[in-house]
């Protein structure tokens, strides 16, 4: 039986959207890139600006945010929710962050991440 192992998640501009959901989520940060891996980089010219493949961790599943390349499907293929205790207040942080906000219901939130991928803030 497989588990899983990291949620992937197609976009434009892997580092610019996996600084946003690193300062989103709560105890997730962009994993640190070692003198191989920026020699590695290099020696394609690309930089962790440019790295098709950011990766971010935290206390639950790793995310994986890697280049799309080609046109954009009209809905995005992966869905997140974020769980808070105060969803207004996590619902303004997010917007601050670069979020966009999309409709409310009576038990949660649709927001648009910097490009236009749909999630959810519910509460808890």
């Amino acid at each position: 039986m497989g588990k899983l192992k990291e949620i992937v998640i197609d976009c434009d501009v892997p580092s610019r959207l996996a600084r946003f959901w690193a300062a989103a989520l709560d105890g997730y940060k962009v994993l640190p890139y070692d003198d191989a891996e920026l020699a590695r980089l290099a020696a394609m010219g690309l930089t962790p600006e440019t790295d098709p493949t950011v990766m971010v961790e935290g206390p639950g599943t790793r995310l994986c945010f890697h280049l799309r390349q080609g046109e954009r499907p009209a809905r995005n293929r992966v869905h997140l929710d974020i769980a808070a205790a105060d969803r207004e207040k996590e619902v303004e942080r997010l917007l601050s962050l670069g979020a966009t906000f999309v409709r409310e219901t009576d038990t949660y939130s649709v927001l648009n991440d910097p490009e236009g991928n749909n999630f959810c803030v519910t509460s808890d």
